[in-house]
């Protein structure tokens, strides 16, 4: 595997100019960033596990959970046409029109604050329905529940924000300052959980605590933003140039977002809505464990969306057909290299470091779930070979579909066979979604992808975040 990892390397190496050089070693360290990002919540969620299920107690720690999955929700949404953000702060960045950036920051807020403040009024309306049945037992959780939910309403507001501001950022190739203020929040979040937890208070305080370390964290992701820019004013503004182009480009993202949520999140809101709090904890440690297997994949081989952006309109079949299928290689030795310890040794760790709480649970239900990601995991290589062909309508249909598709299973399943039901239910979004494939035959083996128009709008949508 080592051998074919450096063979991938040095095929996408290219011209070896120095400044070719400089813009490669950023393009990985950006890349290492990003995975990094990547890894910081669901690491740090699985190092304060044992203790917050100790403190809390399993009610509320999965309550904790369904209001992050909540906000996490709600954020991917409202946050979904980051995108276009980075497209178009990208090109006003090579004009050097700063007033530009200024402006499509201001419309991206107003946008973003409309889009949030939607999902922030239904989750607050909401949450009293949603708070009767996830607490079906424990009556006196009922009223922390609520609240903590309808924090999470104005979490919502500040993280649609602070999205705008690291779009912006990563627009200007400056992925390591607005990585470790992320990851910074995060550490501090979790702090903060493990302190509230130790005094005695409940999911509510911590709730609380996310919400002002959220703001800190947006107001500090703007300076850097300021320090980037210069001077700049947060205001919202409301162009309808600049919204209908941000719009039309960031519609495809935005149906992607809400399948991404399908399988990220709402799984957990099912699990609780047919059998209570309680059973979101363990379940939901679960797809923190095994979710970094299509995760560190997917950041990991990132950089082959820009990649093939740039060549696809000047590169031979040949070597098109030769980069991807060398990318399919690694793409599958590294779901073999991933998943195949986290399936068979994954359940005994965590029965180790949770407790034996967990041992009683369902033997079956964390090898699905880590089956889930790793099948999730084979699409990678299509899923950025078609974006950056223009094909974003087959991969933003095939997502819709797995996400439909499971839904329907978890409904019927989860009644019936609690959480090793919603397991089964997720191995469905896979397989779907890997049908990209037949998509990427058609384009690399049977078309001649050179013959993509560069400047036809099918292009425009495929070079997200490469300027």
């Amino acid at each position: 595997m080592n051998k074919l990892w450096k063979r991938w390397r040095a095929e996408l190496r290219g011209a070896h100019s120095p400044l070719m050089s400089d813009a490669k070693r950023r393009g990985y360290a950006n890349s290492l960033y990003g995975v990094a990002d990547y890894l910081a919540l669901p690491t740090g969620m699985l190092l304060a596990a044992p203790f917050l299920l100790r403190h809390l107690g399993t009610a509320q720690y999965g309550v904790w959970i369904l209001a992050s999955a909540a906000v996490s929700s709600g954020g991917m949404i409202s946050g979904s046409f980051g995108d276009a953000v980075i497209k178009y702060v990208g090109q006003c960045r090579g004009r050097g029109d700063r007033l530009g950036v200024t402006r499509i920051v201001r419309n991206m807020i107003s946008i973003n604050l409309l889009l949030s403040g939607i999902l922030a009024t239904i989750l607050w309306y909401l949450a009293p329905y949603v708070t009767r049945h996830i607490v079906q037992v424990d009556l006196d959780l009922r009223t922390p529940c609520l609240q903590s939910l309808r924090v999470g309403s104005g979490l919502l507001l500040v993280k649609s924000i602070e999205s705008v501001f690291i779009s912006t950022l990563r627009a200007f190739e400056t992925y390591g300052s607005t990585v470790r203020i992320a990851i910074s929040s995060r550490i501090a979040i979790l702090a903060s959980a493990l302190v509230v937890s130790k005094c005695g208070h409940g999911v509510l305080w911590i709730m609380v605590a996310t919400l002002f370390i959220s703001i800190a964290g947006t107001l500090v992701q703007a300076i850097a933003l300021k320090n980037k820019i210069g001077n700049f004013s947060p205001m919202p503004s409301w162009d309808p140039t600049i919204v209908s182009d941000i719009s039309a480009f960031g519609t495809f993202s935005w149906l992607q977002a809400i399948a991404g949520v399908v399988f990220s999140h709402a799984d957990r809101f099912f699990v609780g809505f047919f059998m209570g709090a309680p059973a979101i904890a363990y379940y939901g440690l679960c797809v923190q464990a095994a979710q970094p297997i299509h995760g560190l994949i997917s950041s990991g081989m990132h950089f082959l969306f820009p990649h093939l952006s740039a060549r696809l309109s000047i590169a031979s079949t040949s070597e098109i057909k030769r980069k991807v299928t060398l990318a399919i290689k690694v793409n599958v030795a590294l779901v073999i290299a991933l998943s195949l310890p986290v399936i068979i040794f994954g359940r005994y760790f965590l029965t180790m470091w949770i407790g034996t709480a967990f041992g009683q649970q369902s033997p079956l239900m964390f090898p699905i779930i880590a089956c889930s990601f790793a099948l999730l995991g084979m699409n990678v290589t299509a899923h950025y070979v078609l974006l950056a062909a223009g094909q974003v309508r087959v991969v933003t249909f095939l997502n819709l579909l797995a996400g439909v598709a499971m839904l329907v299973l978890m409904a019927l399943l989860i009644p019936r066979h609690g959480q090793p039901g919603a397991a089964v239910a997720r191995l469905v979004y896979g397989p779907v979604t890997c049908l990209t494939y037949f998509c990427l035959y058609t384009i690399v083996w049977r078309r001649n992808p050179a013959e993509l128009p560069s400047h036809s709008p099918r292009y425009e949508a495929a070079t997200i975040g490469t300027e």
